[in-house]
């Protein structure tokens, strides 16, 4: 049989273990809510510095993105202006006559040194010519249809004249060529 004098020792033991246990856990109780309290605060400053970091990243992104954009694409209204210089110049070399051709040839030399020169600066900047042929498939992102019309021979969508020739700036549509588009219904 058990002593129940040493039970009850047993049990006044363990009651102040308990006791010291708590009193021990009371004095580290505010160093370890200190503790967690900083652990949190470090977090929130860590969070919000990565934030920080991803959103200077971004930044210097669509900066170095409108930069780039605005290289290519800055002088669109220019070139939109000088377009039709270009179109009349080829008007006129395209007028010419052959008897004009010997009576002014020195000027007429002149001009089409001028438009050479005119392209080539339009290449220079990315500017390329969109010369859409009859016969060719009308494609709305390229061509602006003028006009259309039945035209026995051609098939609906076939391009049967080009009234001015289109542009593009690197990726961009400047002007899309203007053209006359065939609406004969198929056989």
């Amino acid at each position: 049989m058990a002593d129940p004098k040493n039970d009850d020792f047993l049990d006044d033991l363990a009651a102040m273990e308990a006791e010291e246990q708590a009193e021990e856990q009371a004095e580290l109780e505010p160093e370890a809510i200190e503790v967690d309290s900083l652990r949190a605060e470090r977090d929130e400053y860590r969070d919000r510095y990565m934030r920080a970091l991803a959103e200077a990243e971004n930044a210097r992104k669509r900066s170095d993105r409108s930069r780039r954009e605005a290289e290519q694409y800055g002088g669109s209204k220019l070139a939109r202006d000088v377009l039709p210089v270009y179109d009349n110049m080829k008007r006129a070399l395209e007028t010419i006559t052959d008897e004009q051709k010997q009576a002014s040839a020195a000027f007429i030399e002149g001009i089409e040194l001028t438009m050479r020169e005119l392209v080539n600066v339009f290449g220079k900047h990315g500017i390329q010519v969109i010369a859409p042929a009859v016969g060719d498939r009308f494609d709305p992102q390229m061509h602006e249809a003028m006009f259309e019309a039945p035209v026995p021979g051609t098939k609906s969508g076939d391009i049967i004249q080009v009234s001015a020739e289109g542009f593009m700036l690197h990726d961009r549509l400047l002007r899309p060529a203007q053209v006359g588009v065939s609406s004969t219904p198929a056989s």
